[in-house]
């Protein structure tokens, strides 16, 4: 519980004696270091999980009173609810967290933090405030686009086998379609952005001793992002699906 107080103390310290707003002009720098460069996994993986997703149930569909559209929209409704928003945001936890932890860790190990203090700069709100507003910004737009790439893997995967029609994937894609699961995806790409960036941020900032133990805060920050994000995954169902 005392971490978790702490937690929530370096929390309200981001808001607490901010700088002037041209300080955190790095917003833009820090946006293209979390997303832009997390571009490539994302499309990869996606890609293939859309494609591995049809195939695994057009081969499970083995009763010809089952229409072959199912399989589309079985792989759209995956996607969006579940595999877009929370697999993608466990990839990223590796990529970003480790990332976050890593650089923020070094800087307290090197005294860089304590300079900035020592110069009056609140560096929680300087260095973190720009991280976790360019995570919220950056992950719902990683989302749509591996729910859009998910979606095509499928396609691809199941045209090129001739699992389905290119007509009755289409038409699956539209059948029985829910707009508030864009809108639950998306919601949960921003609460776990947040997640991610601040506990790795936690986790690099209050790093002691030297490179051993950045590696260790850049471990644990991965291991308790992907717990977080799995723990408010279940806990955005059961509020916005369930509730």
């Amino acid at each position: 519980m005392s971490k978790v107080g702490k937690y929530l103390i370096f929390i309200g310290s981001l808001f607490r004696n901010t700088e002037k707003f041209r300080v955190y002009l790095n917003l833009i720098e820090e946006s293209v270091l979390i997303g832009i460069d997390s571009v490539f996994i994302v499309s990869i993986v996606s890609t293939f999980i859309g494609a591995v997703t049809c195939l695994q149930t057009a081969a499970n569909l083995v009763s010809p009173f089952v229409p072959k559209y199912i399989i589309s929209l079985i792989v759209r409704d995956m996607t969006v609810l579940e595999l877009a928003p929370t697999i993608t945001c466990v990839v990223l936890s590796g990529k970003v967290g480790s990332s976050i932890a890593g650089s923020l860790g070094t800087m307290r190990v090197t005294e860089q933090i304590d300079a900035l203090e020592v110069m009056g700069i609140n560096s929680t709100s300087y260095l973190v405030l720009p991280k976790i507003i360019g995570a919220m910004i950056t992950f719902p737009l990683l989302v749509i686009l591996s729910a859009f790439l998910a979606i095509y893997g499928g396609y691809l995967a199941g045209t090129l086998t001739g699992a389905v029609t290119p007509e009755e994937y289409t038409y699956g894609l539209r059948y029985g379609f829910i707009p508030f699961n864009v809108t639950l995806a998306i919601i949960k790409a921003v609460v776990f952005a947040f997640l991610i960036s601040s506990i790795s941020s936690f986790q690099g900032y209050y790093t002691q001793g030297g490179a051993l133990e950045v590696g260790k805060a850049s471990t644990k920050a991965v291991t308790n992002s992907c717990i977080a994000v799995l723990v408010a995954d279940y806990l955005l169902a059961q509020l916005l699906i369930s509730g």
